[in-house]
């Protein structure tokens, strides 16, 4: 594979980190942007990585610093749900003026190809499982019109201005260095964070809403694939999903401890990537059952 200089915004966070480490590892030349807002973990970045704290939104530095990158990998937004429902402004303001900033930034500076970050949530609740690309959006939050209309920015960069593009929707990623707090990590990062403490794993509802959780060495392939390959890139979007419902009652199995119910909130109720368009185009399939990454996590943990 030809090495390449990948700038990713969002880098310092739980996937952008996995993605640096995996890039620098296979000798590719990393460039990170990071505004740092959901707190500086810099330190777990390779040392090789050229860290840029910087604002997406700040359009003319961005440009400065995407001089000489093959492909940006665009991870930064303000990912949570509920916070962009409380805050609709400021979420539309990073992650739709942010995403505009990106492209011009790439475009200005020559870049060749953005690999984005959307979201399974754009689907919303849908009648029919497994969730298709033929199926139309039906977001249930800001965050995920956000994302959608982000999709769509790209798509059409790639249109009028010749940007070679890729939207991977990612289902429910999880593993090492995901945040116990943060937007990205879902029940399990909670469920490990509560066991060490020693209190019960609360789940809201019955538990018996599903979700596709996806191991992220799985999208780090992914993208790599999507930043990569010269069969695509014309604005195309693709899932990225194990392709396996999974329970939230059989999380709070796998991890193991006492369990409490607290009242359900606004979220669909079933989600399932179909991923026969991704294996087909992206080359790409999930290698790493939900098992076996939550299995490490309790190693990497201490808890077994």
């Amino acid at each position: 594979m030809n090495k390449k200089t990948f700038l990713i915004t969002g880098g310092a966070g739980f996937i952008g980190t996995n993605l640096a480490i995996h890039l620098t590892e296979v000798g590719h030349k990393v460039v990170v942007v990071d505004d740092l807002s959901a707190g500086d973990h810099t330190a777990r970045l390779p040392e090789a990585v050229d860290f840029h704290k910087l604002d997406i939104r700040d359009t003319a530095g961005l440009t400065r610093v995407c001089a000489g990158v093959d492909v940006i990998v665009h991870l930064a937004a303000l990912p949570r749900v509920q916070f962009s429902i409380e805050h609709p402004l400021e979420t539309h303001d990073v992650n739709i003026n942010g995403t505009l900033s990106v492209l011009e930034a790439a475009r200005h500076a020559g870049v060749p190809r953005i690999v984005y970050a959307a979201s399974s949530s754009a689907y919303g609740d849908q009648e029919t499982l497994p969730l298709s690309l033929d199926l139309p959006p039906q977001p249930k939050s800001p965050y995920a019109l956000q994302k959608f209309v982000g999709e769509e920015m790209m798509r059409t960069w790639s249109v009028v201005y010749g940007l070679k593009t890729v939207s991977l929707r990612f289902f429910n990623v999880y593993g090492p260095h995901m945040d116990p707090d943060g937007a990205y990590a879902l029940v399990i990062g909670r469920f490990l964070k509560l066991v060490k403490a020693g209190q019960p794993l609360t789940i809201t509802g019955d538990g018996q809403q599903t979700r596709d959780f996806t191991h992220v060495k799985d999208v780090i392939k992914a993208i790599v694939n999507a930043g990569t390959l010269e069969t695509v890139g014309q604005g195309e979007v693709f899932n990225v999903g194990a392709g396996v419902q999974t329970s939230i009652n059989e999380i709070a199995k796998l991890v193991g401890g006492e369990v409490e119910y607290v009242p359900a909130r606004l979220e669909p109720k079933h989600t399932m990537a179909d991923i026969t368009q991704t294996k087909a185009r992206l080359q790409w399939e999930p290698s790493i059952t939900v098992a076996e990454g939550v299995a490490e996590l309790k190693q990497e943990a201490g808890l077994i």
